[in-house]
């Protein structure tokens, strides 16, 4: 494929993984990675980079999209004093340690094992989304001492492996503690910067074997991608938020963890054949 035709063809692609982003994350709350991870996948694979690195690629990208939306949110919610700084502050060095941790061993890994990964944590988190009850407890507050020692930096570490942010793991947590799901949502925020900044700062210092990447990836971050999925992240996201007011959120909540759960088999399935 003539090079011209490559980088229109991947930055029409592109926008429109943004665009559905975008409003997948206004309309049910969720990160953007869940979806870009997969989304990324097929497309660079389309355009005929479906390499023992792509995932790596794929990850690295998403997470870098995620220092922006996570700012973005969590100034946001902090506006309206939503966000649990206390938790913050005891959870930011083990979540961003497990982060870093993450960027290593993603670095050791092929496609193939990162797909399995995947689609192993996207269908435990779908099925939680759509079998998860408001009254399921752990406890009535949040962990502290050696159970957040042990749980901080799983949560980074998971994430990485996912290229996600804090939502799908940090807001189950906070909410089978007892924290209310407006200040779980916000804090959950915080803690996809918490993720995203140090293992985007990683991956951007590992390289690639020559020709594997698409066109213009620095370290292991695409940043066409990462651009271009921002941009229209921005854009769409308010539409998502609109959309939300008028429909039944628990509803779409299931109906996302049930196409989530479509996505993660054949995620498993490509990995397996």
């Amino acid at each position: 494929m003539p090079e011209t035709t490559l980088l229109l063809s991947m930055g029409a692609m592109l926008l429109a993984i943004g665009a559905f982003a975008g409003v997948l994350a206004g309309l049910l709350g969720v990160g953007g990675g869940i979806v870009l991870v997969p989304a990324f996948f097929y497309a660079f694979a389309a355009l005929g980079y479906e390499t023992p690195q792509l995932m790596q690629i794929c990850l690295a990208t998403s997470l870098a999209t995620i220092v922006v939306t996570s700012a973005r949110s969590v100034l946001s919610h902090d506006r309206k004093g939503a966000v649990d700084w206390a938790v913050l502050r005891g959870w930011a060095p083990g979540i961003a340690v497990g982060a870093l941790v993450g960027v290593l061993v993603v670095a050791q890994l092929r496609t193939t094992v990162l797909q399995l990964i995947f689609g192993g944590l996207a269908l435990s988190v779908a099925l939680y989304m759509v079998l998860g009850r408001s009254h399921w407890r752990l406890g009535e507050t949040m962990p502290s001492g050696w159970r957040r020692a042990a749980m901080a930096p799983a949560v980074g570490l998971l994430s990485v492996l996912m290229g996600i942010g804090g939502g799908s793991f940090g807001v189950p947590i906070m909410t089978l503690h007892g924290m209310a799901m407006h200040r779980a949502v916000a804090t959950a925020a915080g803690f996809g910067l918490l993720i995203a900044l140090p293992s985007v700062m990683g991956f951007l210092l590992t390289p690639l074997a020559a020709g594997v990447a698409p066109p213009m990836t620095l370290g292991s971050v695409n940043l066409p991608a990462f651009l271009l999925v921002i941009a229209m992240t921005l854009l769409t996201a308010p539409l998502g938020a609109a959309l939300a007011h008028r429909t039944n959120a628990k509803r779409l909540k299931r109906v996302f963890g049930a196409f989530l759960i479509l996505v993660a088999l054949n995620m498993l399935r490509k990995a397996l054949i």
